[in-house]
């Protein structure tokens, strides 16, 4: 009996980490926040449209992109902070290459590349969790466990860091030579999308608990 109680406890954990609405339906916040995370979705759906209207196919699939992004986290079901925190972050960054922002302010390129690759990694760990490649968060894990889940998201977006630079490398070559690349560049992407990489990883680790100590039974 108590090894059925520990199963049900590990999936009520799975199922609660998986739809955060369960542990949060009666809080208002999180019901805003998951309306405002909404409201930037079909910001980004108007931001596809007016690209196609007055920009061109460049605007249009970097958008497309964007929304991608926008949607990926609430098909996951991620924290409305998360869900929120990403969609403002990745539609931000969308406008600011398109204005040209990036080029007039140096070091936005990095706090943008450090923030996105943060929390797309957080996204990416969720992936993971409704996969079942990797534990849920709420259930309680020795410190070894914990430290698990900051490499294994900083291994991830250092990978998602990697595969928009090639992304940006094969836009530049193929489509706009205005695209902004370089050895430079690229490097220090990569490093400020590590190191928000990192911080959510350590962000993740800190939501699951250690296990409880006691006198044995």
């Amino acid at each position: 009996m108590d090894g059925a109680g520990v199963t049900q406890g590990d999936a009520s954990t799975v199922r609660r980490y998986a739809d955060p609405m369960t542990t949060t339906a009666g809080s208002r916040l999180s019901r805003t926040l998951f309306l405002l995370a909404d409201g930037v979705r079909i910001l980004g759906v108007a931001s596809i449209l007016a690209s196609a209207l007055w920009l061109g196919g460049v605007e249009v699939a970097l958008f497309a992109l964007v929304l991608l992004g926008l949607v990926l986290p609430r098909v996951l079901h991620t924290p409305p902070g998360v869900d929120l925190a990403t969609g403002v972050t990745l539609l931000a960054a969308g406008w600011i290459a398109v204005l040209g922002l990036f080029e007039v302010v140096g070091p936005l390129d990095l706090v943008m590349h450090w923030a996105a690759n943060g929390l797309l990694a957080v996204v990416a760990y969720s992936l993971l969790v409704r996969l079942e490649v990797v534990p849920a968060l709420g259930a309680p894990a020795p410190a070894h466990a914990r430290a698990g889940v900051v490499v294994v998201t900083t291994a991830v977006g250092v990978t998602l860091g990697l595969l928009w630079e090639l992304g940006e490398w094969a836009g530049h070559t193929y489509l706009d030579d205005t695209i902004n690349v370089g050895y430079t560049d690229t490097l220090g992407d990569l490093v400020a999308g590590g190191l928000g990489s990192v911080l959510g990883g350590l962000a993740l680790a800190a939501r699951r608990p250690a296990p409880a100590t006691g006198p044995e039974p």
